[in-house]
């Protein structure tokens, strides 16, 4: 099944929980794109509403695309091909199938309603019924617009018996994809995989 990961700028929340815009992070650019080529997404887009931080993001792909740190580093190179800048949400649904054929799925560090566990996410994935975005924020999460208006909310990634959670966005990413997609014995209880 086509999945795509998208990281939000805006609308997501600060530390007090107000709505802002948040800076483009070259790390972010470069580890979503390893993890999203690492994991098959044929898609990953960076959602910015400033063309300046727009620009950038593109200044960072072409550097590593076109010019001589791509012809150094092929293995970046093939990352970055799957990098999309976009300026919202809405346009990485659109580019990726438009909201009436594209299954939208957030991510959030803290239970926020009704959650779709990452083995059913699977099981669904695995049976190829739409395309899936799976979308991440960057600050303090997803804006609450954002999480209400999604088809699924994933779970949020915990460990056993702890109550910190402040994961990079980068670290998110990489483990909600190796659970939704990650050739590991163990699909999250599902038993071992053939």
């Amino acid at each position: 099944m086509k999945l795509g990961i998208a990281l939000v700028h805006h609308p997501v929340l600060d530390g007090r929980g107000a709505t802002v815009t948040t800076a483009v992070t070259n790390l972010d650019v470069h580890d979503l794109s390893r993890s999203a080529r690492t994991y098959g997404c044929s898609d990953y887009f960076v959602a910015h509403p400033i063309l300046a931080q727009r620009e950038l993001v593109e200044r960072i792909r072409a550097h590593w695309t076109d010019g001589s740190s791509g012809r150094r580093i092929p293995d970046r190179r093939e990352a970055l091909r799957v990098l999309r800048v976009v300026p919202s949400l809405d346009d990485a649904i659109a580019a990726f199938g438009g909201r009436d054929a594209v299954d939208v799925w957030v991510t959030a560090a803290r239970a926020v309603g009704r959650s779709l566990s990452f083995g059913d996410a699977r099981t669904r994935l695995e049976r190829g019924e739409r395309p899936v975005l799976l979308v991440f924020g960057t600050g303090w999460g997803l804006a609450p617009s954002v999480l209400e208006s999604a088809d699924a909310r994933l779970e949020p990634i915990s460990a056993m018996g702890g109550d910190y959670n402040h994961l990079s966005v980068r670290s998110a990413c990489a483990i909600a994809l190796d659970r939704l997609r990650g050739a590991g014995s163990l699909a999250l209880g599902a038993g071992p995989r053939e």
